[in-house]
């Protein structure tokens, strides 16, 4: 494994397929499942090169974990076009916009998908699980808080696990 893979999302391989499969007058189910491949190269570039997560260290537990592994999402194929001189700086400022109002109005994850056919997970351990994946943190957060909402009254408390240290 070559240094800094670890953390590494774009390969030469998903960039030369960025380049090849990249048109302009895409629809936004087009760009989605170049998403869908461009994610499926990355997974199978890091299991066939054997490329883990970076690990972290956890202050709570006093452990090294690994970090969840990336992913490409719409937005981050979006912005390749730029950084990878596929696309102007002026076209990929439009494009960035015009995938978050697509992506509000049709209620869409960060992937493309449809957000009200996803199901978040809940832990036996409850609104203090301690987790150091942070898409499901921030998942977990979320559905936890909206539960909180319709089942008990507005504290002042803070529900946010004690390993959580930034704003939200």
């Amino acid at each position: 494994m070559a240094s800094g893979d670890a953390s590494r999302t774009w390969f030469s391989e998903m960039v030369e397929t960025l380049r090849q499969e990249w048109k302009s007058e895409m629809g936004w189910e087009q760009v989605i499942t170049l998403r869908d491949r461009l994610d499926a190269m990355l997974q199978a570039i890091r299991i066939s090169r054997g490329i883990q997560p970076p690990t972290m260290w956890c202050p709570v537990c006093k452990t090294r974990t690994r970090q969840a592994p990336p992913s490409v999402s719409v937005r981050a194929t979006i912005l390749a076009l730029g950084r990878f001189g596929i696309v102007a700086a002026a076209e990929v400022k439009s494009l960035e916009k015009r995938w978050a109002k697509h992506r509000k109005g049709y209620s869409l994850d960060r992937n493309g998908k449809s957000t009200q056919a996803v199901i978040t997970r809940s832990t036996p351990e409850g609104p203090s699980a301690h987790l150091h994946s942070a898409t499901s943190k921030r998942t977990l957060d979320v559905t936890l808080e909206h539960e909180l909402q319709r089942t008990e009254p507005i504290s002042g408390g803070s529900t946010r696990d004690s390993c959580e240290s930034r704003p939200r």
